[in-house]
């Protein structure tokens, strides 16, 4: 198997790399850079000084981070990295870490500084700070160490009450931190204050946009692929469906779509995808019906990994087998997103789960995997198809996990199981249309435990099935919060699932956030 890393861009774009130092913060602080028109990779803190420079990036930013810069283990930058003339950016924990290794102070006070906090720029401003921003402004911290003097050399050009060095900079050396978190929605300036890191500090050019996303990943695809022939996994979702519309712009009649029905797909989604493809796109499809062979190999799996692992590797067989009149394609195109290589586990990141299209394939797979949307978070790949004309019930359409309902049946997946929770997921979904809801909500679902429970019905004691019904809000799925529907929208759900769901006693709401949970129960 040829493992499709992910596209660098250049010389098109200029990138920012963000030095992930741990939690959330490295993903958002990416997306912020993107958000900005400029493209941004997250690379680990144990990337060198060599590393950084032969990757020739236009900035760095050191990420926030929940360890202490105190604590013993606590991550650490290689020190070459300052002098390596690249501009760098520290945020919180890497903006203490900057003063720390380069001989500031980082001091435990009597107390911390969380949420909103008022600072006040100084005079000079320095190069974060415009002069069309205010004095005093609105900032969100989240720290317990504090920035008590800045590295000699370093003009400080923020405080707060209890920060003598909010933010402090050698321009020079093209160095500057800040102890707050620009990144977040709740520091008013901080989309401001990032961009003028990366238009004046690093002089980056806002090129990253829709277009020129298309054009490049056209470029690259016709490069990859030549004259040769590749198939797409089509699932109906929008990554595939972007991952096709994309690929076969750049290749037209030299892309087959193979559409596998694996029998765990949502209520009626089968039919849905053959319609829109091949008759409303005009693309080759070959539709195979295989939920005979998946159920088969998942008799008696109960493992989340093992189950992903079988679903992807039998995917991938009846890839080969389909190839039928194709049988030169040695291309294989797959909807992988960038926070689905990230939660998968590479050298940035450690792995929360194996995605079926990443850490699911086998290792004596036949195809070169051609993956261009890999680079590209969700939202990122909703605007290309969007930009690729694709229809809006297309674009929108939730999420929805590559194993299918395979990973949200929790234990043995059999026929009998798949339809209980088809039509309960296909009530919750119909529910939420109704509510006018799906543009608020990122995922919502419905997940069938192992388990069952006592009820009554009627004047009979029953011993059925519970329907647990999932539903977040996210930007991105690398986070996520439990969404507060309704009541009473919960309420019809429920009365709709017990009534109307054969082998179903029980509906539960599930209100973990991500993290400490995922979105997916497997």
């Amino acid at each position: 198997m040829t493992d499709a890393s992910p596209v660098h861009p250049e010389p098109h774009f200029d990138t920012v790399l963000v030095v992930d130092f741990g939690a959330q913060y490295a993903q958002l602080i990416a997306r912020r850079v993107r958000e900005a028109h400029v493209y941004s990779e997250i690379v680990p803190h144990t990337i060198t000084a060599e590393e950084i420079i032969a990757r020739r990036p236009a900035g760095v930013i050191l990420s926030g981070g929940p360890a202490s810069v105190h604590v013993d283990g606590a991550p650490r930058l290689d020190p070459a990295v300052y002098d390596s003339g690249v501009p760098i950016l520290g945020i919180c924990y890497g903006a203490q870490l900057v003063a720390l290794q380069l001989g500031g102070e980082v001091s435990k006070l009597d107390r911390g500084e969380y949420g909103k906090t008022e600072l006040t720029v100084a005079d000079q401003g320095g190069v974060l700070f415009g002069t069309d921003q205010p004095r005093d402004q609105i900032v969100w911290m989240s720290h317990f160490d504090s920035i008590t003097r800045a590295p000699a050399g370093f003009d400080v050009v923020a405080t707060t009450s209890h920060v003598p060095a909010a933010a402090f900079e050698d321009a020079g050396r093209k160095i500057h931190a800040v102890q707050f978190h620009p990144e977040v929605v709740h520091t008013p300036h901080g989309q401001e204050i990032l961009k003028r890191f990366l238009y004046e500090a690093c002089g980056c050019r806002p090129t990253w946009t829709m277009t020129s996303i298309i054009e490049t990943s056209v470029e690259a695809i016709r490069e990859q692929v030549g004259t040769g022939r590749a198939i797409c996994g089509l699932s109906g979702g929008v990554d595939s469906a972007v991952a096709a519309a994309l690929v076969h712009k750049a290749i037209g009649h030299q892309l087959t779509c193979v559409f596998v029905d694996t029998g765990l797909m949502r209520q009626g989604e089968g039919e849905q995808v053959v319609e829109t493809f091949k008759r409303n796109f005009g693309i080759e499809l070959i539709h195979v019906r295989a939920a005979d062979r998946f159920f088969e190999r998942l008799a008696g799996v109960v493992d989340p990994e093992e189950k992903r692992k079988t679903i992807g590797e039998l995917f991938i067989r009846v890839f080969e087998d389909a190839q039928g009149g194709i049988e030169d394609a040695r291309f294989l195109v797959q909807g992988t997103l960038y926070p689905d290589v990230i939660e998968s586990g590479t050298k940035d990141a450690a792995k929360i789960k194996s995605h079926h299209n990443v850490g699911g394939l086998p290792d004596d797979m036949e195809f070169e995997l051609v993956e261009p949307l890999r680079s590209l978070f969700k939202d990122e790949v909703r605007k290309v198809g969007e930009e690729l004309g694709l229809p809006e019930e297309i674009v929108w359409r939730q999420p929805f996990p590559g194993p299918g309902l395979g990973v949200r049946i929790i234990g043995e997946v059999t026929p009998e199981r798949v339809a209980i929770l088809q039509h309960a997921d296909a009530i919750v979904r119909e529910e939420i249309k109704k509510a006018e809801l799906e543009r608020d909500i990122w995922q919502a679902f419905a997940v069938l435990p192992d388990i069952r429970s006592v009820g009554v019905m009627g004047d009979e004691r029953t011993y059925a099935h519970p329907i647990i019904i999932r539903a977040v809000t996210s930007e991105d799925a690398m986070t996520a919060d439990w969404a507060r529907l309704p009541y009473d929208l919960l309420e019809r759900m429920s009365n709709r699932i017990i009534n109307e769901v054969d082998g179903v006693n029980r509906v539960a709401y599930d209100i973990t956030s991500k993290p400490p949970g995922t979105i997916e129960w497997e």
